[in-house]
């Protein structure tokens, strides 16, 4: 029997789907994380599939409902739950979709870990109904949320040391946000920040580096948040990074994002260790202080410019990253300039741009001056482009150099083979950059999550557009 997993959004929801996905292989069944496809959902074996969704804008919203609307088609006989900050924020149109559809809210999620068993149980005892185990699970284990509004329950149940689909290994350390930014429904989908304790966290990494796992990534919401219990007190994540950095020898650090406050001298210190990937992706929105107030961020666009310059006196060329958001209400075109001054001066490898997108519930959605989405449309293709030149600088700055990376795929020959027969090799460089290596036929690779040293090449450009396809060229030496 299959069981189908899709995931949107952010590396935590990965994080989860990865790990629901082993009590489901526990339990017998056979999984696939590949990304839905309507060749890739195999009707008659398929007797459940789970939707991890993101409400993070209304496009994201849309790609949710039309992810849903495929596998009721595809998949006629078979069970769908949705889960996830969309499920969290939008359970009745879910659940009003198809009565096929079993709604488990976000801030639940770790529920999903006891499906198997009961899916398990009905198809030993009883014929399988899809609509009878959506009755069942909404009705039974998906219906009643604990009273303690505002925190995820057993938040990081879903957890996983091993990984079916990703070769580069994540653990997930804080989940939720106590910042009430007027644009973000993050608070109000995944709760309050709660944190993993830290004895916790270095003991799950030492054993990722004694299972040969060659990097890490710490992925959190908000990673200024992280208070974790350590002994009789609580620490912050760079004191965190310290400790996990002490306890082991080997094994790679990836920080998934940062705020500008988590930058100062200490974290600096600790982030000097080689161990620790030059790679940050900064969460600003806006280059401008007069939108950055009007967000309700925490931090000013000076601070932003001061973590980069620390971050860069404590890193060799790093790759730095930044989300913006393009229109928000009351953004001036003085404002855009400000914000497109910010990326120049920071020197920013890529940015991540998202026009303003209107979340009920959320303060900003009640603002006025609404600037019309042909603006905010028009302000993000010039960010974007910007921010494509930016990254073909950093790849060419980067060219004939050699750093540590981790072989992630095999792939067949693309663009860049020069020949039949090669081989094609997909990793991910310490500093971000994806590259495409090309072999010749007999090459004995290192296998998939294994660290390797390679030389950039080149730019691929079709890739550089896009910001997390292949990028560049490069060669195991």
């Amino acid at each position: 029997m299959n069981i189908h997993f899709e995931t949107t959004g952010c590396r935590l929801n990965q994080i989860e789907s990865e790990s629901s996905a082993h009590s489901f292989v526990e339990q017998s069944f056979s999984v696939s994380l590949k990304p839905f496809t309507a060749k890739s959902l195999v009707e008659s074996d398929t007797v459940l599939c789970v939707i991890n969704t993101c409400a993070v804008t209304q496009k994201a919203e849309q790609k949710d409902r039309r992810m849903i609307r495929l596998v009721l088609e595809k998949c006629p006989k078979a069970t769908i739950i949705v889960t996830g900050c969309y499920a969290q924020l939008s359970p009745e149109d879910i659940r009003n979709m198809d009565s096929r559809i079993a709604v488990l809210k976000g801030q639940i999620k770790s529920r999903l870990a006891d499906v198997p068993v009961l899916l398990r149980k009905r198809l030993e005892t009883k014929e399988f109904n899809a609509v009878d185990f959506a009755l069942e699970l909404n009705n039974g284990l998906f219906a009643k949320q604990s009273e303690k509004r505002g925190f995820s329950e057993n938040a990081f149940k879903l957890s996983t040391d091993s990984f079916i689909a990703h070769s580069r290994s994540s653990i997930k350390i804080q989940d939720g946000c106590n910042n009430n930014c007027t644009y973000c429904t993050i608070n109000i989908a995944r709760g309050h920040s709660v944190s993993l304790d830290a004895q916790t966290v270095i003991d799950r990494v030492v054993q990722l580096e004694k299972s040969g796992h060659a990097e890490v990534v710490f992925t959190t919401v908000n990673i200024g948040q992280y208070r974790g219990k350590y002994g009789n007190d609580y620490i912050d994540f760079a004191h965190l990074l310290k400790l996990c950095l002490e306890n082991t020898s080997k094994i790679a650090m990836r920080i998934s994002s940062l705020y500008p406050e988590v930058v100062d001298e200490f974290f600096c210190e600790v982030i000097k260790n080689p161990r620790v990937c030059p790679h940050f992706h900064i969460s600003v929105q806006s280059g401008s202080n007069s939108v950055l107030k009007a967000m309700a961020r925490r931090y000013s666009a000076e601070d932003v410019v001061n973590a980069c310059n620390l971050l860069k006196s404590a890193k060799n060329n790093p790759f730095l990253a930044c989300d913006i958001i393009t229109g928000f209400p009351g953004e001036t075109a003085e404002n855009f300039d400000e914000t497109m001054e910010l990326c120049e001066n920071c020197g920013f490898a890529w940015v991540h741009v998202f026009p303003y997108s209107v979340r009920p519930g959320t303060v900003a959605a009640t603002l006025k001056n609404k600037v019309p989405q042909s603006v905010s449309g028009e302000r993000a293709a010039r960010l974007s482009e910007w921010a494509s030149e930016s990254k073909k600088k950093y790849i060419k700055e980067c060219t004939g150099k050699i750093f540590n990376a981790v072989l992630e795929t095999v792939k067949k020959p693309s663009v860049f083979a020069s020949g039949e027969g090669n081989v094609v090799y997909h990793a991910v460089t310490e500093n971000f950059l994806h590259c495409e290596i090309i072999e010749k036929d007999g090459f004995l690779a290192p296998k998939t999550g294994s660290s390797v040293k390679v030389r950039i090449l080149g730019e691929y450009e079709a890739g550089t557009k896009k910001g997390g396809e292949t990028e560049c060229l490069a060669e195991i030496i």
